[in-house]
């Protein structure tokens, strides 16, 4: 007795199609699992077995064998638990459909038949839309999550009876229905930008870095507000686009760090620990996981206090900022991460951190300056498109009565100057300015002969490199879209400067 049921598997956010294959044959009682299985699959025998027979079937006392074919791709986690027990059901004969072949079942059962919810489900979804399947049976906590994907039949069950009787014509099951994605899940913040008094210059950055996704790094003393004003940055980004909004919620999936909602609707905030190591940062592990730059992907990933993370960790950062994909490599696998994420980070100016302190006196000597800076490296400097230098703030903006400007003012006009830039790059693979090429630089940041001259004295005076003046102009074209302007002006193009001039001050030049 032979049957052969569909399921999915996932490498990196990809997935496979593996065809479950049942036989059983007349001799001693074994239950075998091939097919390159991980332990999880391995131990799904008990569990299969437990769930048939407290769904109230019979499970066959004979040989079992199951191959999970194709037999050359690693297979693991639990979603091939559904199919396992279903692939056995219709061997045995107590599922009698031919439609059977044209399901693909996941799911993971629990030992009284109940059909868990599943990690990695969404991506499973759209990666058989993508090969030509249309019809998939889901653990029913899966469902908001898989019907986002248009053009598929999703079919919800709580328990492993109803799988059986569906196919058996002694129960319908209603098909989720597709929700056209709006946008509109934002939720309501418990900050707000207006309850930051002073430090207008950093608000400016801040704004400026949403508006183009723009890496910046914030130097200042402690209590001048870094941490306070990179919490509130979420207040004012834009929504997702519908196509950001799958490739956030495929990385949670897969993580299992998905809600019961169907889809993320908000950009991601990541704020890693100073002692977090590399892998955690970007992902792996002995059952490879996205790490937390994939987990900030089309969102932030804060790091605060900068120079206490380990240089080795920091370094790990240069080639996913640039390429803005994330590489495993195992022994098993080969896999491609996303990770495009805005880089907020702050830090102190020295160890004590009352460096430049007005009235605070500065306890470090030079060579300790020097030794916290270099944790720092240039190439990773180069990479951080702003980099803004705070003083304290006065008590005069402490107890300044007027009211600040409320974060949803700043959401619009960031989301003005993004909606531009959508109209900008709509036959482009990318939606920002600070994903601009060289080539598309040249094309979208042209400057007058007077600015020209401008950038010429900058380049010369901060000794900038070839990256540090692509990134200027990316950034003076933001401060354009801002403003509304179509062509870069000598006010723009100064701004962007400014926020190049920091590092001089600390580092030094080149």
């Amino acid at each position: 007795m032979y049957s052969c049921i569909k399921t999915c598997t996932l490498q990196g956010l990809e997935g496979y199609v593996i065809d479950v294959e049942t036989d059983l044959s007349r001799s001693l009682p074994k239950f075998s699992i091939v097919g390159l299985p991980d332990i999880a699959i391995k131990e799904s025998a008990e569990r299969v077995r437990a769930a048939i027979k407290n769904s109230r079937y019979d499970f066959p006392m004979i040989r079992i064998t199951i191959n999970l074919a194709p037999a050359n791709i690693k297979k693991d986690g639990t979603q091939m638990d559904l199919a396992i027990a279903t692939s056995i059901l219709s061997a045995s004969g107590q599922i009698d459909s031919k439609d059977i072949q044209d399901y693909i079942f996941l799911g993971e059962l629990s030992l009284d038949g109940k059909v868990n919810r599943i990690d990695g489900a969404l991506p499973m979804v759209i990666s058989l839309r993508e090969m030509g399947f249309r019809k998939i049976i889901v653990p029913y906590d899966n469902r908001k999550e898989c019907a986002v994907v248009e053009d598929m039949e999703i079919y919800p069950v709580k328990e492993l009876s109803h799988v059986v009787d569906f196919f058996n014509g002694d129960l319908i099951i209603e098909r989720e229905v597709h929700v056209p994605y709006s946008g509109e899940g934002r939720r309501e913040y418990s900050v707000d930008f207006s309850e930051m008094k002073g430090q207008d210059n950093l608000k400016r950055a801040l704004e400026i870095s949403a508006a183009g996704s723009h890496n910046l790094l914030m130097i200042g003393t402690p209590g001048c507000g870094k941490s306070m004003a990179a919490k509130r940055l979420p207040t004012i980004l834009p929504k997702l686009t519908f196509e950001e909004a799958i490739e956030v919620t495929k990385i949670y999936s897969v993580s299992g760090l998905l809600s019961n909602e169907d889809l993320v609707y908000e950009r991601p905030f990541r704020s890693p620990h100073h002692t977090s190591s590399a892998v955690s940062l970007i992902g792996g592990g002995r059952i490879p996981k996205p790490g937390e730059i994939s987990l900030a992907h089309h969102g932030v990933l804060y790091l605060d206090e900068l120079p206490e993370f380990s240089r080795h960790v920091l370094e790990v950062l240069r080639q996913p900022m640039e390429d803005h994909t994330i590489h495993i490599a195992r022994a098993n696998a080969s896999l491609t991460y996303p990770a495009k994420f805005m880089l907020i980070a702050s830090m102190n100016p020295c160890k004590c951190g009352y460096n430049g302190h007005p009235t605070q006196e500065c306890t470090c000597s030079v060579h300790s300056i020097s030794q916290y800076l270099s944790k720092i490296s240039h190439p990773l400097l180069d990479r951080i498109d702003l980099h803004v230098d705070l003083s304290p703030v006065n008590y005069e903006d402490i107890a300044e009565k007027r009211e600040e400007e409320k974060s949803i003012c700043i959401r619009e006009r960031v989301e003005k100057a993004r909606n531009i830039q959508l109209e900008r790059f709509k036959d482009f693979s990318y939606f920002s300015n600070s994903d601009m090429s060289e080539k598309d630089v040249k094309k979208f940041c042209q400057l007058s002969k007077s600015c020209e001259e401008l950038m010429k004295i900058a380049f010369k005076k901060y000794n900038f490199s070839g990256r540090s003046y692509h990134k200027i102009l990316k950034v003076a074209r933001t401060i354009a879209d801002l403003a509304g302007k179509v062509e870069i002006q000598q006010d723009h193009l100064l701004e962007a400067i400014r926020y190049r001039s920091v590092e001089a001050k600390y580092w030094g030049s080149r």
